[in-house]
């Protein structure tokens, strides 16, 4: 696929679009029966497309040692995404909106898409999970009001350091460039602007150390403000595990809405990983 050819830039379109909507769905379900019911059907058709694929990967007749392994950050992305959304577990949800909204972002902005027997499953299930990808997480953080934590962020960098050795380990066994801790890919990435391997790899240590820390700061700052304006919004935040990766804000009941109240309301006992508030 040319980057930025009319195919490409189509697409874009699309996830843009699928985004708001997304966003303005999820903030309408949110607290209610159908927001489990919705995540947990949007959890199973992400594994099983991923899995599928996986699979399909493996098949004698695409087989590919350079990238039929599940090694990229994109092959463990797709399985944290589907396991956030199914169980809402704390640290599935850190490293889904981290890993999610930068590391993804690569292939979707530079996209490293070759066609082999299958063009159009193979362009399908490349846009399909690499936008799932994408739009999960942004419907957590502002569709259902989820916010990493300083922890959380912990967790996915610790996350990302050992699935970049994991992905070191196979490069050295296949000679593979899973990850692009090899080299860079072929054709034009974000990649070329840091410098030559290995000096590339070190630049992304700290660039995604950075911009990670700049993406948590205000969700922090945003949930310490909260608290000290609103004395018992802590009676209502929900910790997502017992780490406290990931922090939400209940919805507003309909009673405090219709006075002005920025209150919260528990969230229904059905919510998978609340806890309750101490």
């Amino acid at each position: 696929m040319t980057p930025y050819g009319a195919e490409h830039i189509a697409v874009l379109g699309v996830t843009v679009v699928l985004a708001v909507v997304l966003v303005i769905a999820a903030r309408r379900i949110r607290g209610t029966v159908h927001e489990d019911r919705l995540l947990r059907a949007a959890g199973w058709i992400m594994l099983t497309v991923t899995v599928v694929w996986t699979l399909w990967g493996m098949m004698p007749g695409q087989w590919n040692i350079d990238q039929s392994l599940p090694f990229q950050f994109s092959d463990a992305m797709r399985f944290l995404t589907a396991i956030a959304l199914l169980t809402r577990a704390g640290w599935a949800i850190a490293i889904c909106c981290f890993w999610g909204l930068t590391l993804n972002l690569q292939s979707v902005i530079t996209p490293d898409l070759n066609y082999f027997d299958y063009p159009v499953a193979e362009f399908a299930a490349y846009w399909f999970l690499h936008i799932a990808a994408l739009i999960v997480p942004i419907v957590f953080v502002w569709g259902l009001g989820y916010r990493p934590t300083w922890r959380g962020y912990c967790v996915a960098y610790a996350a990302a350091i050992a699935w970049a050795l994991v992905a070191i380990c196979a490069n050295a066994l296949t000679g593979a460039n899973y990850a692009y801790l090899s080299h860079a890919p072929e054709g034009p990435s974000v990649l070329d602007v840091l410098g030559p391997w290995p000096v590339y790899i070190l630049w992304e240590l700290v660039i995604v150390a950075v911009v990670w820390a700049l993406m948590t700061w205000p969700w922090a700052m945003r949930g310490a403000r909260e608290a000290g304006l609103l004395p018992d919004t802590l009676q209502h935040a929900v910790e997502v595990d017992r780490w406290a990766t990931v922090r939400r804000l209940s919805p507003p009941r309909p009673v405090d809405a219709a006075l002005g109240s920025r209150g919260s309301s528990v969230p229904p006992p059905h919510s998978p990983g609340a806890v309750r508030p101490q």
